[in-house]
């Protein structure tokens, strides 16, 4: 296992996205659940580490979503057969910030989403930890609490497509290295932020970091 819990939002390389990897998730926007990997990027530029305490959003794009996930840190360059035990070398809990609305329009358009995930500090990222290994993530749960009340709570095992599946996806078509993270989705209870909405994400009860949301 390869220790990745000292990365910087420097070191970040490429930010790859699931979609749509919890069947309740994607009900709850009426959503069909893909039949594969269902991919995106978003620029390291988005990437925000929860330790500045402040998480500004813009104010005039229509209804921010906040989607809580289990981000992965690859600690080596992929290699056909390598399991992700091996490959995967850090993980916390993020948010995955979505311009709802935005998402709305250019999805009847068939326009990519960049847009919608792309935007500056859309990549909000918890404390790194060390990875347990596959099967110890299936161990606790994580989420997001807001305003101190639960918003989200969800395991890896609840996804559609496993670690392995997601790492051996993208390894092969785009490639994996040291730096790159993987958002790996999303379970129900995605909602709205406002102004001065207070954020936590955690992991097996332990928090990891959080936010005050400041529109702009």
């Amino acid at each position: 296992m390869i220790d990745m819990t000292a990365l910087s939002l420097s070191d970040i390389r490429n930010i790859y996205c699931v979609g749509r990897n919890y069947r309740l998730h994607a009900t709850e926007l009426g959503n069909e659940v893909p039949t594969s990997p269902m991919i995106f990027t978003k620029p390291t530029h988005a990437a925000i580490g929860m330790d500045v305490g402040k998480l500004g959003i813009p104010a005039s794009e229509g209804s921010v979503h906040y989607e809580a996930e289990l981000v992965f840190a690859i600690g080596r360059t992929y290699e056909s057969g390598i399991a992700c035990d091996e490959l995967i070398g850090a993980f916390t809990v993020g948010i995955d910030l979505t311009l709802r609305d935005v998402q709305d329009v250019i999805k009847a358009k068939g326009h990519p989403w960049l847009a919608a995930k792309g935007f500056r500090n859309s990549a909000v990222l918890g404390r790194w930890l060390p990875f347990p290994g596959e099967n110890g993530m299936e161990a606790h749960d994580f989420g997001l609490t807001m305003n101190g009340a639960e918003a989200q709570r969800g395991n890896v095992k609840d996804m559609v497509f496993g670690l392995q599946r997601i790492v051996d996806f993208v390894g092969t078509r785009y490639g994996l290295g040291a730096g790159d993270l993987i958002y790996t989705g999303t379970p129900a209870g995605v909602g709205s932020l406002s102004d001065g909405d207070s954020l936590d994400v955690w992991w097996n009860g332990e928090s990891l970091g959080r936010s005050t949301v400041e529109t702009y």
